[in-house]
């Protein structure tokens, strides 16, 4: 694909967030886009941000389920990106008039003490360079309608990064099984969702090990400090303006955020 239009198309997507309206899918009119234009779509769109002063935050990890990726059709997970405007104080409010039809999703956070880079890291390799794992919330945020998209599409919609609520109990990997972790997401108290991290391709460290060795095709590698969400523990749950959202993670402190108008 020309790189006119990847950079027509990542303006397209970057002004369907900004204006919080949700646009018919791109691969509607060009059947045609591949997962590697996808991805300079999607780099493009980051360009975008960059430039207009956001920064990034951390590497996401999306299709971590075996079950998703048999439903896309893919051997590994898509990444993309969080950025500083979407991180949310634990426990503060999220306003769905800043957003489209946003869903929220309870998962596991990395921080990296030293770099990553390479193919075929092991679970060791990485818990090895990792200094705290904590829960973590994402609002993930298609910008397309009816949440409907191809793998293409939603690797260019930056796999429909939106928002990010951090929890405040860092544990350090040799003290944490990570690949046991479990999850309930409660809307007013209701519990709406249960996930356990092992349905993180069977360990989250997995997760950071196929980041590691999709970033490093890229000629790019894991940064230490680096915060990188390894991916969801439970499926994706629609939430309303006037909901409470409260996540209990298994030996760590709840993660919580109101919804506003």
């Amino acid at each position: 694909m020309e790189a006119t239009k990847i950079h027509s198309l990542a303006e397209f997507l970057h002004q369907a967030e900004l204006d919080k309206r949700e646009v018919t899918r791109i691969t509607a009119e060009n059947p045609e886009l591949t997962v590697e234009d996808a991805y300079k779509i999607q780099d493009e769109i980051i360009k975008i941000k960059l430039e207009a002063g956001d920064s990034i935050f951390g590497p996401k990890m999306g299709l971590t389920s075996e079950a998703k990726m048999t439903q896309m059709n893919v051997t590994e997970p898509i990444f993309g990106y969080v950025f500083n405007y979407m991180k949310v104080q634990n426990g503060g409010s999220i306003s769905v008039s800043q957003l489209i039809h946003p869903k929220v999703e309870a998962e596991l956070a990395f921080v990296l003490k030293k770099d990553l880079e390479g193919e075929n890291l092991s679970v060791e390799d990485v818990l090895d360079a990792t200094e705290y794992i904590f829960p973590a919330l994402e609002i993930i945020d298609s910008r397309y309608e009816n949440f409907k998209f191809t793998l293409p599409d939603v690797i260019a919609d930056n796999t429909s990064a939106s928002r990010v609520v951090l929890g405040d109990s860092l544990r350090k990997p040799e003290d944490f099984q990570s690949d046991l972790v479990g999850a309930t997401i409660f809307i007013n108290g209701e519990a709406k969702a249960f996930g356990t991290s092992c349905a993180i391709l069977g360990h989250p460290a997995l997760s950071i090990s196929m980041l590691a060795a999709m970033l490093s095709r890229k000629g790019k590698s894991l940064k230490a400090g680096e915060i990188i969400l390894a991916g969801s523990l439970t499926e994706a749950v629609r939430f309303n303006a006037g909901d409470y959202i409260s996540v209990k993670f298994d030996g760590m402190n709840d993660v919580s955020f109101h919804v506003v108008e």
